[in-house]
């Protein structure tokens, strides 16, 4: 079981540098788990790229057919008040934004107080939060 942040979902649907090497990941996986508000960050990710001119509009509605593919597969933390107390422990740690420490929050629930949970995640503050938190960011960012 791995965790996967917004960031790293991102390029499964929308084509990026990392697309490939995420994708590869993604299909060793057997368990894919992560936050209920990632699926409105990779909505925004897309709709941000459609606004940008970067997606046509049928190109944005193959993205999001690929998005409730995705979403239907996966896991997900659901428990919002349990991820806020997470989060609001993790800001005063971490310098976080509040997503991030919402989706830092949710791993580690999922880790439940365990270490090495696989936090799959392209940004590197959250990563560096991550492993300060004893999870296990991969892919490697440096």
């Amino acid at each position: 079981m791995r965790y996967w942040d917004a960031s790293a979902l991102v390029p499964l649907v929308v084509e990026e540098s990392r697309t490939d090497e995420l994708r590869a990941l993604l299909s060793q996986e057997s368990h894919v788990v992560t936050w209920a508000w990632s699926w409105v960050e990779v909505a925004s990710a897309v709709e941000r790229r459609t606004r940008d001119g970067q997606l046509s509009r049928r190109q944005r509605r193959g993205t999001l057919d690929r998005f409730t593919e995705l979403a239907d597969a996966c896991d997900e933390v659901t428990d919002v008040m349990a991820v806020r107390g997470q989060a609001l422990s993790l800001l005063g740690r971490h310098p976080l934004r509040a997503a991030d420490a919402g989706q830092l929050g949710a791993a580690l629930l999922v880790a439940q107080g365990g270490t090495g949970l696989p936090f799959v995640c392209l940004d590197t503050r959250l990563a560096e939060a991550a492993e300060r938190e004893g999870l296990r960011p991969i892919p490697d960012l440096d």
